[in-house]
């Protein structure tokens, strides 16, 4: 039986239209929800990105601050301008486009951005309340795929769940999401032993590991919910997951294309925390 596919785009154009209502009424009671993005330099898929999320973010009714700064910027004046957004009342959330020149140090800036304003969800402070087990904001693509999985129906209180890449970025975010909503999660990486046999027992595989098609479907245990976050341009320009999709849809539950699957949802609760951040302003203006 062939697994169902789970539509980024559709359940993205759901979130986005959740947050314009939000968005709708907080400017109501006088507050316009704003995202500060930030891009040094003049990566192209970074220049792509940034569209993208200002354009998403302008039709949800969130004012963009755009900020575009030379390559040549130094680590002072990046850091002079995220405090200068730190103390800007209109901005909600601050969105430090990643990656950034090398000379550039990422995880400073990061923990430079006001924990409040921290619409990424990658700062330490947001990243040990998530630990405790009392989030407050989340990084945005482990954030899509829950919301991915609840879309599914996917119950994930008692499931086995794979996390495949250990990141900062999705992976231990992802595993601590899924262990806190009562899963029983193993967090697999590059030198984890028997990698076939974790993600044969799993009911959830979350893929981010960066390797194109490297999970093939004869691994996928009948059933499971697959979710890839990998995104991979082969030489013949195919974009590709992790996950080797036509014969793991084959034997999945449920599945998400790439593309089409969790891209659209990080650039929605990227949306989604920068709401969360302006009726926190709110509730501190009452």
């Amino acid at each position: 039986m062939a697994a169902t596919i789970i539509d980024g785009k559709a359940i993205a154009a759901r979130v986005r239209a959740e947050v314009a209502a939000r968005a709708a009424g907080l400017r109501a009671r006088g507050v316009a929800p704003g995202l500060a993005v930030v891009l040094v330099g003049d990566d192209p898929a970074s220049a792509v990105y940034v569209r993208s999320k200002s354009k998403a973010a302008r039709e949800a009714g969130v004012e963009v601050f755009d900020h575009k700064l030379p390559a040549t910027t130094s680590q002072r004046e990046l850091l002079d301008l995220v405090q200068r957004l730190n103390e800007d009342v209109a901005v909600d959330g601050i969105l430090v486009q990643m990656p950034l020149p090398r000379h550039l140090d990422a995880d400073a800036v990061v923990a430079a951005i006001r924990p409040d304003k921290d619409a990424d969800g990658l700062h330490p402070e947001n990243l040990g309340r998530l630990a405790q087990g009392k989030p407050r904001f989340v990084a945005c693509t482990p954030k899509g795929c829950m919301r991915l999985l609840a879309e599914a129906g996917v119950t994930v209180a008692g499931a086995r769940a794979v996390v495949l890449g250990r990141s900062m970025l999705v992976g231990k975010p992802m595993a601590l999401l899924l262990a806190n909503a009562d899963a029983t999660v193993t967090l697999c990486h590059s030198k984890t032993r028997e990698l076939q046999g974790h993600v044969a027992a799993a009911d959830i595989v979350i893929a981010a590991i960066g390797r194109p098609e490297m999970v093939a479907g004869s691994w996928i245990k009948p059933g499971a919910a697959v979710i890839d976050v990998g995104i991979n341009r082969l030489a013949d320009g195919r974009l590709v997951g992790d996950v080797a999709y036509a014969e793991a849809a084959a034997r999945a539950g449920a599945i998400t294309p790439v593309p089409g699957g969790v891209g659209p949802m990080t650039i929605a609760m990227l949306l989604d925390n920068t709401c969360d951040a302006a009726e926190l302003r709110a509730a501190r203006a009452q």
